[in-house]
């Protein structure tokens, strides 16, 4: 449906115009060819009248016509051929396409805005755009804007092209002009020679065609007179002479050729036949390559086919000739799957060189605007002066013939009136009539001259005489059931209705439905079916009645004229889309059916077009099985039309979308992509790599990797685990690693923090910062880690895949410090490796890891990938094939079908939210992990673990090797390890002996240093060390431990292997423990500094013993050697190992002490064994004696107690490293372990100096190293396992346990107790258990903890004899001892005055101290007093001399209270009479 520049009624007054035929001699031929004109085209452009006409109708009424055209052909005595008239009409909508350059109309239907594009076919395929979809409302759909020239072409010769027939005048002749040049001898002879001849023409039965309105036509004469050439007196002459013999009505003298040919063109003159003659070309279009692209030169010619020249008989007989059939008719490949250019007809040479010919001719080229005007006054007398009073004569005279034959009323309107009126017959309908189309007329009948009278005044514009004279011929022919005549009858009827001024009645629709159905399907004529359904289509749409024009167009398709339909079927579709609610869904289905039959008449590019209309509505809706149809349509008719990167888009569509095709419907859109791409690439084998589509790339899941691939364990050689491609991505891990990194840097320079510390990244990924520029080492391979998808059923199978990079080379240790620029070649500066083959299977996700190794500094950039994109030719593995192709065995063979290409990696970096104009703008990061920077050589470390337990009982100590190599060209020094479990592990301290090199050598020696011990008696063998020999002293990090490496350098290609003792962890279960190794280049470097590798450790710990230790002060306040103060340690050994760990039995084999005040001194052991066994599940339990240390408190001092016949010097590595190192994880723990230790005695949380003072007096400070032996069966040998265990005893009386704190509280309180405790967070579970510091309440200790102030002891004898009978009173002497064991003075009193309770008096009895009864005394600090009292007994017995009341309160203080001192264990003495 286009958007004319004329109405629907300017459209069918120029459908049907009066005829002129014109009959010219050689002579006047020749003078309009000096014009590259024949005499009726010289005329054509002057053929519309400007100006109004009037005539009178038979009632003698005026009658005005309006713009008013005629049409002037040449006589052609032969009809048009079937053939000749497709082949005409097909080439004029091939020539006519979408001209490019022109603006692009945009509809808005409902949701969608559908561009109708007046571009070329590559400006509307739809990837090429982005359609919108706006959801404006259905009443914004004005009226179609869009064009379709080449349906109005098409309209407008298939009307012109109308053979003549008998059952109606419209394409008759009217008139004939002869025309004689005044250049030839006896004009008025030639005159009469084509006189004779229009006569012969008209009246012989020699000739059947063309046809005349009426036997007496009407002759204009024209005498044509040459300005330039000819002699203007005797063509007056002879233009009198022809007045005087034809009338001055009857002829004319046109004067042409102003200008001579050979004058120069400096006037440009307007050439108004190029719109007539070249309209087909202006449109500047390529020539196509299915058909022959031929211009038509009177393509819009009036009536006949624009074919003819002077020579119309040969002429017209030699086209028959060569259209039998339709030279465009589509030819079917046999196998649809591959393009071999078989289904397409070669252009004819003859129609491109008259296309060559008629486009660079210049028209009128002897003509000035002078002859213009001439030519249009001659058009106009002729109209006026001869045809339109010709024409009104005609009129009356049918009228008259009329109404004498019929014997009626004097005028046709009364008599039509009365038909009207009278009583009607009812008419039968179509189907019920005989199949009389042959029922001929003879020429005079009344109905053929009323159907000649309504043509007439059809003709000239009387629409209402016309349908008048049309309502009663249908009547008459329906009475006499002439069918092909009452439907032409009907059709011009309701034509005449649709266009009579003011619309007096409505268009009779139904007359044109009768009128279809009769052409069609009575008399077979589907010329006449097919032009009555374009003229009543385009009166539906004037009226907006889309719908019905869209039903009638449909209802003419066909099977046997794919261009008919194809048009047909076009327009109903823009009937569809231009309701008034639009039916788009409708629209893209007609579009698809009409490319459907373009393809089929031919017309490839009009196909293309309607797929890509239709491909607007069906894209993005999910219809992907519609869309994959449509795309591949697209794709071969681009292909078709050589438009080979259209092509390419369009099965590129159909690949990147989720098909839901089946795998061999995948396949062959794979093979025909590939096919159009092969071809493509042919085309510029030189040129850069296009992009592909497949497979997906993930370009934000690419990971890149700095280093060697990870060595293979070796036996019982293990490497580090460092970095692998392999382990997925842990940002806890990832934050632990930073932490470790972070923490050996600022050990190695210094204890210095670095500000803004970034850590060494040796695999980038989606997750890491990739902000920075990633560093690679020269000589050290890149790995790019590229996420390959196979979106299709069908395996894709790439080959010679490989990375682009671009390099820019730099020299980063130039001496003025900066970077410099080299040129290299290229394959010296990088070197890539290439995958062979790489299949991946349908619908998988697999990873391609492709290196580079770079060979020279400077700065890389990492583009994207190569490769071969092919398939395979099925699942078969081929065996033995030729190495040469470069396929081995095991293989997939290829099908031959691949193309080169790339795909770009790229990636976008995160969304930057930091600022405010981040947040409310869409900005990005950058991300460089594919842009490294290649720095100069480094050293590379490679650890290996030597007979690296898997397993270990939790605390036992096992020794294994590790080996450093020096894999690289560079000396490396500071070796240094750090890990967050730094009593897992151990070097040795500074003082470590030296140990065998080969892990062999020492495998069935112990773990620890040891002697030989004779000793008889369990007593303590004490050393002392500093905790700065095992890295534990003040200002170190005990998780940095520094490789005691010879000379603290490895050189190139050296390796050196160390000891390692290993303590499995206190908690059962697998436990991770990470080590970093750090180490520097000799030399320092610019960009980088230091390197690490990573080494992961997963051990697998189960149970062994729990030790559980308390520690109370003695009673005596001084042992045998008066060494002062003394404690004992209770210390409980459970065995709670399981069967599982094939344990036997454990040995505890020594107990030593560790403390800067306190040491263990001896045994307290009942039994006579020595040795201390423990099988499953029994405990054992051991009294310690431990006193107060007298050195240096900077040193601690190891004590150890030896319980079997070797003593393992505990001072010494590996019992001193693990013990400090343990301990400084307690220290860790110290906010946690002090709230637990409140939360197991009473009291407050904050106290002032003197409180402190109190608590002190309880603290102890003493560690616990309890060492052990296993005895494991495993593999019928028997192994001894060693191990040791820590206890750190905080305060007396408190229990401490050698397992972590939380294992201890679930002992206590039970696994349920300790679960709902767990649950509570630190604050709510532990701080909120007191006040807070706030408090204005004076803090307090408690009162066992200042009961720890004075410690007392009485000596006495324990028997004591006394004589009765000689001295009733015995008075024995009492010694008192205070001990202080505060750090400040104590103020004592000690109130002798208590007397002893009822159930004391009945055991023991009753007695009297003598003497004061209170003493008051002050004690220094660490200060033991003296205090001599009596007491005095009156008989014999046993009594308990514990009863003085020692009440206590620091000097300096007075808001304490004194509290009671109450001794431990009662103090009984016996009094026995002599």
């Amino acid at each position: 449906m286009a958007q004319r520049v004329q109405s629907a009624q300017e459209f069918l007054q120029d459908s049907f115009v009066p005829l002129v035929a014109a009959l010219c001699s050689e002579e006047a031929e020749r003078l309009t060819r000096k014009n590259n004109l024949g005499f009726c085209e010289l005329v054509k452009p002057f053929c519309r009248l400007t100006s109004e006409v009037h005539m009178r109708d038979p009632n003698n009424q005026l009658h005005i016509i309006k713009n008013l055209k005629i049409a002037v052909n040449n006589i052609i005595t032969q009809p048009p051929q079937p053939g000749a008239i497709r082949k005409l009409l097909s080439d004029v909508v091939t020539v006519s396409q979408p001209a490019e350059g022109l603006v692009t109309n945009v509809i808005t239907a409902g949701d969608y805005d559908l561009n109708i594009s007046d571009r070329s076919v590559k400006a509307s395929v739809p990837w090429y755009s982005s359609w919108k979809d706006t959801l404006m409302g259905l009443n914004t759909s004005t009226c179609y804007s869009a064009t379709t020239p080449w349906f109005e072409a098409y309209r407008e010769s298939f009307l012109q092209s109308m053979p003549a027939s008998d059952h109606e005048f419209l394409n008759h002749y009217v008139a004939c002009m002869l025309v004689v040049s005044s250049n030839e001898p006896e004009p008025v002879e030639q005159f009469l020679k084509l006189s004779q001849e229009q006569h012969r023409i008209q009246h012989s039965n020699e000739y059947s065609y063309p046809k005349w309105f009426i036997p007496n036509t009407l002759k204009y004469y024209v005498l044509l007179h040459d300005v330039s050439v000819g002699e203007e007196q005797r063509a007056d002459s002879v233009y009198e002479e022809m007045k005087q013999r034809y009338g001055t009505q009857g002829c004319y003298l046109l004067k042409i050729n102003s200008r001579g040919s050979n004058r120069g063109t400096d006037e440009q003159i307007p050439d108004p036949w190029s719109q007539y003659l070249q309209k087909n070309i202006i449109q500047n279009q390529e020539p196509y390559e299915d058909g022959p692209c031929t211009e038509i030169p009177n393509k819009h010619s009036d009536h006949f086919i624009p074919l003819d020249g002077l020579n119309n008989d040969s002429k017209a007989d030699g086209l028959s000739n060569n259209f039998k059939t339709h030279p465009l008719q589509l030819e079917h490949t046999s196998n649809s799957g591959c393009f071999d250019g078989t289904d397409y007809v070669k252009p004819n040479p003859s129609f491109h060189e008259s296309k060559k010919s008629n486009t660079w001719t210049p028209h009128g080229i002897c003509l000035t605007l002078t002859d213009h005007d001439r030519i249009r006054q001659f058009i106009q007398e002729f109209t006026f002066r001869g045809l339109l009073p010709h024409i009104e004569k005609t009129i009356r005279q049918l009228n008259d013939q009329l109404i004498s034959r019929k014997g009626l009323s004097r005028s046709l309107f009364s008599a039509t009136k009365k038909w009207f009126s009278g009583s009607k017959v009812p008419e039968k309908s179509v189907n019920e009539l005989k199949s009389t189309s042959g029922l001929l007329y003879p020429p005079e009948a009344p109905e053929l001259q009323i159907r000649k009278m309504a043509d007439l005044c059809f003709l000239v514009q009387h629409y209402e005489l016309a349908y008048s004279c049309y309502h009663t011929a249908k009547k008459d022919f329906l009475n006499d059931q002439a069918m092909l005549y009452a439907a032409g009858a009907l059709e011009m009827a309701a034509v005449s209705a649709f266009l009579q001024p003011g619309a007096p009645r409505p268009y009779p629709a139904h007359y044109m439905d009768t009128a279809i159905q009769t052409y069609r399907d009575i008399c077979k004529n589907m010329l006449l079916a097919e032009r009555c359904v374009l003229l009543s289509a385009e009166i539906l749409k004037s009226q907006s009645k889309y719908s019905e024009a869209a039903s009638l167009l449909i209802r003419l398709t066909s099977e046997d004229l794919d261009l008919r339909s194809a048009l047909l079927l076009e327009q109903s579709a823009h009937c569809y889309i231009n309701m008034k609610s639009p039916m788009v869904r409708k629209f893209a289905f007609y579009m698809i059916l009409a490319g459907h039959r373009y393809s089929k008449a031919g017309q490839k590019k009009h196909a293309l077009r309607c797929y890509c209309q239709a491909m607007q509505v069906y894209k993005g809706k999910g219809w992907s099985l519609a869309e994959d149809h449509i795309n591949f349509t697209i794709g071969r008719q681009s292909f078709t039309l050589q438009q080979l990167d259209n092509a390419i888009s369009a099965f590129r569509h159909i690949l990147i979308n989720d098909s839901k095709q089946t795998a061999a419907q995948q396949g062959a859109f794979l093979r025909e992509y590939l096919y159009v791409y092969r071809n493509v690439s042919q085309l510029s084998p030189d040129g850069p790599l296009p992009q592909l589509p497949l497979p997906y790339i993930n370009s934000s899941a690419t990971r890149v990797f700095f280093g060697h691939d990870r060595r293979p364990a070796e036996g019982e050689k293990q490497a580090a685990t460092h970095i692998s491609l392999d382990q997925e991505y842990d940002s806890d891990f990832s934050q632990q690693w930073k932490e470790l990194e972070e923490q050996v840097v600022s050990a190695a320079n210094k204890g210095t923090t670095i500000p803004n510390f970034q850590p060494t990244q040796y695999c980038l990924n989606k997750y890491s910062d990739n902000s920075r520029f990633p560093l690679g080492v020269v000589e050290e391979p890149i790995t790019v880690e590229v996420a390959f998808r196979n979106p299709l059923k069908v395996p894709l199978l790439l080959t010679d895949l490989s990375l682009l990079w671009k390099f820019q080379p730099k020299d980063f240790i130039s001496k003025n410090g900066q970077a410099k620029e080299l040129e290299t070649c290229g394959k010296d500066m990088i070197g890539a490796e290439v995958i062979s083959e790489f299949l991946i299977n349908s619908e998988e996700t697999k990873m391609a890891r492709l290196k580079l190794f770079p060979h020279q500094t400077g700065e890389l950039h990492i583009l994207g990938v190569a490769y071969n994109l092919g398939t395979i030719q099925g699942t078969t593995v081929l065996d033995g094939i030729d190495p040469s192709v470069g396929l081995q065995t095991g293989k997939y063979l290829s099908n031959g079908m691949s193309v080169r290409g790339r795909q770009d990696l790229e990636i976008q970096g995160p969304r930057l939210n930091n600022t405010k104009e981040e947040k409310t703008a869409i900005k990005y990061g950058p991300d460089r992990r594919l842009d490294p920077i290649i720095t100069e050589e480094m050293p590379l470390l490679e650890v290996f673990f030597i007979n690296f337990p898997t397993g270990l009982l939790c605390g036992e100590i096992r020794k294994t090797y590790v080996e450093f190599v020096n894999v690289s060209k560079c000396p490396l020094t500071g070796v240094k390890v750090v890990s967050k479990r730094p009593e897992f592990f151990t070097f040795g301290g500074s003082n470590a002996i030296l140990t065998p090199l080969s892990p062999s050598a020492s495998e069935h020696c112990s773990a620890y240093k040891t002697v030989v011990t004779h000793s008889t008696s369990v007593c303590s063998l004490v050393s002392s060390v500093a905790s700065s020999d095992f890295g534990g002293g003040s200002g170190n990090q005990p998780e940095v431990v520094d490789v005691p490496l010879p000379d603290s350098v490895l050189l190139p290609g050296a390796s050196v292997h160390l000891p390692m003792w290993l303590r499995g962890p206190d908690e059962e279960g697998v436990h991770e423990i990470n080590f970093l190794f750090y180490y520097e280049s000799i030399r320092k470097h610019s960009k980088l500094c230091h390197r690490v590798l990573r080494h992961t450790a997963v051990i697998c710990t189960s149970r062994s013993l729990t030790v559980q230790a308390t520690v109370f002060r003695s009673n005596a306040l001084e042992d045998e050697k008066g060494e002062g103060d003394n404690m004992l340690v209770f210390v409980d050994v459970e065995n709670i190992n399981t069967s599982e760990a094939g344990v036997k039995e454990f040995h505890i084999v020594q107990v030593s002490s560790n403390s800067k005040n306190w040491k263990l001194k001896e045994s307290i052991n009942l039994s006579e064994d020595k040795d201390i066994k423990l099988a499953n599940r029994e405990k054992g339990k051991l009294c310690l004696k431990a006193v107060r240390c007298k050195h240096s408190a900077e040193h601690f001092t190891f004590a150890d107690i030896v319980f079997g016949t070797e003593q393992i010097i505990s001072s010494t590595s590996p019992c001193a490293d693990f013990f400090f190192r343990s301990l400084h994880s307690e220290l860790k723990r110290s906010p946690t372990q002090q709230n637990m230790n409140t939360l197991q005695g009473p009291g407050k949380q904050s106290l002032d100096d003197a409180g402190r003072l109190i608590l002190k007096c309880s603290e102890v400070d003493l560690n616990i190293i309890v060492l052990w032996k296993a005895y494991v069966v495993e593999d019928n040998k028997q192994l001894i396992l060693e191990g040791q265990h820590h206890v750190v005893l905080h305060a007396v009386g408190n229990e401490a346990f050698s397992f972590p704190q939380k294992q201890g509280f679930k002992k206590v309180l039970g696994n349920s107790d300790w679960e709902d405790l767990e649950q509570e967070s630190p604050e709510i579970g532990l701080l909120n258990f007191f006040r807070p510091d706030s408090t204005s309440v004076p803090a307090r200790p408690p009162s066992d903890q200042l009961s720890n102030l004075i410690k007392t002891r009485l000596h006495y004898p324990e028997t004591f004899d006394h004589s009765f009978h000689q001295e009733s009173l015995c008075i024995v002497p009492v010694t008192l001892l205070l001990s202080n064991c505060s750090q400040t003075d104590v103020d004592v009193i000690i109130d002798l005055r208590h007397k002893a309770s009822a159930e004391t008096l009945e055991i023991h009895g009753s007695f009297t101290w003598l003497g004061k009864t209170q003493y008051k005394l002050q004690v220094k600090s660490q200060e033991v007093c003296t205090l001599q009292l009596k007491a005095c007994f009156v008989r014999t017995g046993v009594y308990n001399l514990g009863t003085p009341r020692v009440f206590a309160k620091l000097s300096d203080q007075v808001t304490l209270f004194e509290t009671s001192q109450q001794n431990s264990m009662p103090a009984l003495i016996i009094i026995n009479n002599i």
